[in-house]
């Protein structure tokens, strides 16, 4: 593994590190207050090449790699989570449209989404989450249109998104019988059931969708018939990288905040035992998430090593957070504090985009194939 940042790698980081400090450090606690992230934001991200890292340009993406985008990730999420999954998932949506859309839909969808619009990934559902094979959503061909029956749930921003990659059932039971297709935001037929009210990320929105009679021209499958599977996992394994660096960024800022406690305790030994193990699970988490990374960037496998990172730094991160408010002592219990904030915002991390128990079962069946 290669430590030292490409010159394309050193101007992300930067970039995201200097949109980081201006436009959002300071303002997150408002945007959760309000519970949104306003539209301006992200078509800054977009300005700077943050919304479509590793997206090819001819399609309007960075083209900058994985590694680039896990860095940015990391600077954008210490300043502001919530920013973060939006960005996250609007990347991964990007990266799916690119990697199985036809010419029609890459040119329709990315350029926008690269822009700053949001992008939507649309699998779960209140029965089928970490198990996408008990899919109840439906996608049946009449009269050369696909109909869409069903709901969703715990869709990062389905209310604001100008595009969905959702997935169906169109064949039978099981992973096999599963396809996905391309979905305007503004669908006739598409509606948001319900907003949750999360205890973390209160500024992303997080919402159940329904679908009725939603009618979409053939044309909007997105890849082959039956491949739904294929194409969730994929995006999944590359989410795992992105979403080990939001925590371990979301992570990093209740480390500065409890960094400050201990040095204004003029170094207190067990405060600065326990600050040394929070900088060593950080450290070590993102060492495992550039791996993973450089392994995608490469084209060779990468999904242990996306799962063993995204276990290890969300874990971590949840660990490091919960000390830095323990630090804090009972100033870290009250809102407005980037240590408090993070322990919220954190939390989810170990369970969207697969939960700490499905990288275990990922990483144990990679360890037993040899």
């Amino acid at each position: 593994m290669h430590l030292n940042l490409t010159e394309t790698q050193q101007r992300f980081q930067s970039a995201a590190q200097a949109f980081a400090a201006e436009s959002l450090a300071d303002a997150a606690a408002g945007f959760e207050a309000a519970e949104r992230v306003p539209p301006e934001i992200y078509r800054a991200l977009g300005e700077r090449g943050l919304m479509a890292v590793n997206v090819p340009a001819e399609v309007g993406g960075s083209e900058a790699g994985v590694v680039s985008y896990s860095l940015a990730m990391m600077a954008i999420a210490k300043a502001c989570a919530s920013t973060a999954v939006t960005m996250a998932v609007t990347n991964m949506v990007g990266e799916v449209v690119a990697a199985f859309g036809t010419d029609e839909q890459k040119q329709a969808v990315c350029p926008m989404l690269a822009a700053g619009a949001h992008g939507a990934f649309a699998l779960s559902e209140a029965d089928a989450g970490s198990d996408p094979g008990g899919m109840r959503t439906t996608a049946t061909l009449e009269n050369g249109e696909w109909v869409l029956e069903g709901t969703k749930q715990w869709i990062s921003h389905g209310d604001t998104a100008a595009f969905l990659v959702v997935w169906a059932r169109t064949d039978g039971a099981g992973p096999r019988g599963l396809s996905c297709f391309l979905v305007p935001g503004d669908a006739p037929g598409l509606s948001v059931a319900s907003h949750e009210d999360k205890m973390g990320l209160r500024a992303s929105h997080t919402v159940s969708l329904a679908f009725e009679n939603l009618r979409l021209p053939e044309s909007a499958l997105l890849g082959p018939r039956g491949g739904g599977f294929r194409i969730a996992m994929m995006a999944l394994d590359g989410g795992r990288i992105g979403i080990a660096s939001q925590s371990i960024g979301i992570g990093e800022a209740a480390y500065a905040e409890a960094l400050e406690v201990v040095r204004d305790a003029q170094g207190a030994q067990g405060l600065a035992f326990r600050l040394a193990d929070m900088r060593t699970r950080l450290d070590a988490a993102r060492l495992l998430a550039l791996r993973a990374a450089q392994l995608k960037e490469a084209g060779t496998p990468f999904s242990q090593e996306a799962s063993i990172a995204k276990a290890f730094a969300t874990e971590s991160a949840w660990t490091v957070c919960n000390e830095a408010v323990d630090i804090l002592g009972d100033a870290g219990l009250v809102r407005g504090g980037a240590a408090e904030r993070a322990l919220r915002d954190v939390r989810v991390t170990r369970i969207y985009e697969g939960t700490s128990e499905v990288q275990r079962i990922v990483i144990s069946r990679g360890a037993l194939r040899g």
